[in-house]
């Protein structure tokens, strides 16, 4: 075995991996294969964006299925791209040419989306290196990005084809606006934050008889001057003998009808009349769809007050109106009290203003035929959700879903591919840019100017990276995808789309399985926020811990449907156990030094014994729960698995059981069998590890003899171990060697609780009159000898030996232990407190089962295998009750 540095060190294992396993070639997929197909596309990070820990648990996550199928014999694409983010990606240029005294209308369009795309160059370079310092094994030669040539194709494709089937439309409809960058948001977009505000109670004259009124409350004083109605509840005795009346608008004048609708107002609720501004909320323009109301839009696009209102307030701020509106409204009368309100108010994301609702021209997707398909794909479980309980979450947002607004008033995107003729009025929408008018030939031809919403593009992700609309061998090989990995905020947003694209465009779903990790948290249970201060940089971590560990860290973390509470130490723990495997193979190196590969094969044969058929055990119960436990996304179990198996079986102990024959001359062949035992289990633990710390492991690897690593020079294509059929494990050596270890730890536990120290070499007796345990133990008295420090080691066929004064008495899996032990009164003292807090604990045990015992309702209805077994269980404590009563007898 190659040598390996006297001490683990991330910065000089890590380095270089990545390169090396990229130009072997490993990272690549097979356009057509034999092997079965395994894809996972990445959720394209934005080129924005810079790691944080939420990037890194889905690197991890993903780099750990997509290197555990590859090794498992699948032709594996782990396909990498990246978002170009619209709104954010505008709005970090703009303050790039701020800086420089510009903004994008000093540049125009196509040289402002010529210096986008360098900027892009630059940030997309940063998001790839620091994704390789986590060491993702992704396809970097199908590296795609959303504005791509191919994939912009894709999106035109599928927007003419919807365009033409009527499922994309233009209206004039009210949408969410950002007043700060003068744009439609999505609902993601928006940040919702509870602030303290006030509710205005004003009041509405009568047309007909001004001395009556009607009082109306708003959060938003401003819109009362593009109010169409006020509505009342047609049940309500206070008010339906308003309706059909006219109110006189304040400030403005209007007269605007009182209407009955029952949808608008709650009886139980406030004045119960209420305004109604088409124009500027949600609710209210439902309403007005349902009464036929006016819809009178009073802001510009900067949230100005425009010409629509009088003209005292026409150019003012919408705050500032508000605070104008109010004080006239006072001024004349008609403001009937201010309450104090919290309230839920959305900000756009990206600025942090406060959002409008406001009427536009927009595009819309037409989305009830397409979201019918995609509800059917996982009620049918064509789909599946893991956790599953995020399915309610789907079905209840599909089955209430609108129509989805798809255009964004920005210049970085998938520009709208659609002409007016400004001739005719025609619109145009083709594969190719129009040149002439297809209705009247005319070529005074503008495209309109918008794009379409990033969420759009991103729907096609799974099958427009495969090259779409293309018939390619990737889309052969690789569609549907496997699996979606990805976060549980954005399943409407884009898990949603990708489904029902995917119907549409490709007949059938994109994938199999949607994964949803949760989030990862600060070690409080508090999100990660920079205005909180406790933000953990994972780039961080990697320079100090290495990226090893903080991926273990995550993947042990990682439980299904639970927040991940991140605390660095723990990776700074599972840094040690990185230099636990190291140290580990750093002993197996220099304990088969001379081995070559004839002897590690007769070695292989000769694993019978008790030890080492009890190791193979192990390690085959350590193959299987970590299998089973990727099969299902259970990330944490799988880690959690090697972990247990790597430090506590193999490094607490079969490495010390082994260090005895390993200095036994005398046995050559039992020499080998260790050693082989030793070089099986590491290389098989080192590939149980590798798809969650990749680099260790891969260095580990190489470090091992060519015989054993076979024809696999590197472990990134080494294969996925499963129970090996050469070695058929005999149960009865296992349970032999366990009794041994249980014997040894007692003796342990009787030296750490007794403070006896190590140096000091004791003698113990073992009593057991079960004869195949008694010889299992025998042959395993050279181990008990050499890790408990056994001056001598009796074993005696009665059933309990008798103790000497002082001697420490255990029961170990039925047999006696007694470990003779010098006692002074303090000792003595400290043994019979011992002793007595032993015999409480079975009073208590043997009291619980007599009552349950006594019980007629249990004894009667209890299966009787039940009962048997509440009968054994009472029998063994009693005989441990008495065990323990004579030894402290003894010390009286």
């Amino acid at each position: 075995m190659s040598g390996l540095a006297s001490h683990y060190d991330p910065k000089e294992v890590e380095p270089g991996l990545d390169e090396a396993w990229e130009t072997g070639g490993y990272y690549r997929a097979e356009s057509v294969s034999e092997k079965p197909a395994y894809c996972i596309c990445i959720p394209p990070p934005n080129v924005t964006g810079v790691l944080h820990m939420g990037h890194a648990l889905v690197c991890t996550i993903q780099d750990i299925l997509t290197r555990y199928k590859r090794m498992d014999g699948y032709n594996t694409l782990w396909l990498p791209g990246t978002d170009h983010a619209g709104i954010a990606t505008q709005m970090v240029v703009e303050r790039e040419l701020a800086t420089e005294g510009k903004s994008r209308f000093d540049l125009g369009r196509e040289k402002f989306l010529e210096r986008t795309f360098e900027w892009k160059e630059t940030y997309r370079d940063r998001i790839v290196n620091q994704m390789r310092r986590l060491g993702v094994s992704v396809d970097w030669s199908r590296e795609r990005f959303t504005l791509d040539e191919g994939y912009c194709e894709a999106v035109r494709t599928v927007f003419v084809q919807l365009y033409k089937e009527g499922l994309i439309y233009k209206d004039h409809r009210l949408v969410n606006w950002s007043p700060g960058i003068q744009t439609v948001l999505s609902d993601l977009e928006i940040d919702y934050k509870e602030m303290n505000g006030h509710l205005w109670y004003m009041r509405y004259p009568l047309a007909d008889d001004p001395d009556v009124y009607v009082t109306v409350a708003t959060t938003r004083p401003e819109t009362m001057l593009g109010d169409t109605a006020v509505a009342v509840h047609p049940e309500d005795p206070r008010h339906k003998d308003l309706i059909g009346r006219d109110v006189l608008l304040p400030l403005v004048g209007r007269r605007i009808p009182i209407i009955g609708d029952d949808v608008a107002v709650d009886l139980e609720f406030g004045t119960g009349a209420v305004k109604i501004t088409p124009a500027h909320d949600f609710n209210d323009f439902e309403t007005g769809k349902r009464n036929d109301l006016e819809k009178i839009s009073i802001l510009t696009d900067e949230a100005s007050l425009n010409d629509n209102v009088p003209e005292e307030y026409r150019g003012l701020d919408r705050l500032e109106a508000r605070k104008k509106i109010v004080a006239d409204l006072d001024a004349l009368g008609l403001l009937e009290k201010v309450e104090d309100h919290v309230h839920s108010v959305g900000h756009c994301q990206r600025t942090g203003i406060v959002v409008e609702p406001m009427l536009s021209d927009q595009w819309f997707v037409r989305i009830q035929p397409l979201a019918e398909p995609a509800i059917d794909a996982v009620r049918t479980k064509d789909i599946r959700f893991v956790p599953e309980t995020w399915e309610k979450t789907y079905f209840n947002w599909m089955e209430n879903i609108r129509d989805w607004c798809i255009s964004r008033q920005l210049w970085w995107g998938h520009r709208i591919p659609v002409w007016y003729c400004r001739d005719c009025g025609a619109e145009i929408c083709e594969m190719t840019d129009p040149t002439t008018c297809s209705s009247c030939e005319g070529t005074n031809l503008q495209q309109d100017r918008d794009v379409l919403d990033t969420w759009f593009s991103s729907g096609l992700w799974p099958f427009a990276t495969l090259g779409w609309p293309e018939e390619t061998d990737d889309l052969k090989t690789f569609y549907p995808n496997t699996v979606m990995e990805t976060g549980f905020d954005i399943i409407f947003f884009w898990v949603a789309r990708m489904i029902m694209m995917g119907h549409k465009f490709m007949g059938e779903s994109p994938f199999s399985d949607v994964y949803l990790h949760a989030m990862v948290r600060d070690e409080h249970g508090e999100k990660m926020s920079k205005t909180k201060g406790n933000v953990i940089d994972p780039l961080d971590v990697v320079d100090e811990h290495g990226a090893d560990a903080l991926r273990f860290t995550l993947a042990m973390m990682a439980g299904q449907g639970r927040d991940i509470k991140l605390n660095v130490s723990r990776v700074e723990g599972y840094r040690n156990f990185c230099n636990k495997l190291w140290n580990a193979t750093r002993f197996v190196a220099m304990s088969t030094e001379g081995l070559d590969e004839e002897g590690y094969q007769r070695g292989l044969k000769a694993m019978d014994g008790h030890a080492e058929q009890w190791i193979l055990h192990e390690l085959d119960t350590c193959i299987e729960a970590s299998h089973a436990a990727l099969e299902d996304y259970r990330f944490n179990d799988a880690a959690s698995a090697t972990y247990q198996f790597a430090w506590h079986v193999f490094c607490d102990w079969y490495v010390e059981l082994a260090k005895h024959p390993l200095r036994n001359d005398d046995d050559p062949a039992g020499k080998e069998a260790v050693q082989a035992a030793l070089l099986y289990s590491l290389e098989t633990m080192l590939r149980l590890l590798h798809p969650m710390m990749p680099h260790v492991t891969e260095r580990l690897w190489g470090s091992l003899p060519d015989f054993v690593r076979g024809n696999h020079p590197m472990l990134i294509v080494a294969d996925w171990p499963h129970r090996d059929a050469r070695f058929t494990v005999d149960q009865s050596a296992v349970q032999a060697q366990e009794h041994v270890n249980a014997m040894i730890s007692a003796i342990r536990n009787v030296r750490a609780e007794r403070q006896v120290s190590h140096k000091t070499q004791l003698v113990a007796t073992i009593s057991c009159q079960d004869s195949a345990m008694r010889a299992g133990l025998e042959a395993g008295a050279d181990q008990i000898r050499a890790l408990c420090r056994l001056a001598e080691l009796h074993f005696d066929s009665s059933e309990q030996a008798e103790p000497t004064d002082g001697a420490a008495l255990s029961l170990v899996d039925g047999a006696q232990l007694l470990v003779e032990i010098p006692l002074d009164e303090q000792g003595k003292n400290e043994e019979q407190a011992r002793l007595d807090k032993e015999i409480s604990r079975c009073e208590d045990t043997v009291s619980h089962i007599q009552r349950k015992l006594n019980n007629p309702n249990f004894v009667d209805r209890a299966p009787d295998a039940v009962v048997e077994r509440e009968r054994a269980r009472l029998e063994a404590a009693l005989e441990e009750l008495s065990t323990y009563q004579q030894q402290r007898s003894q010390l009286d």
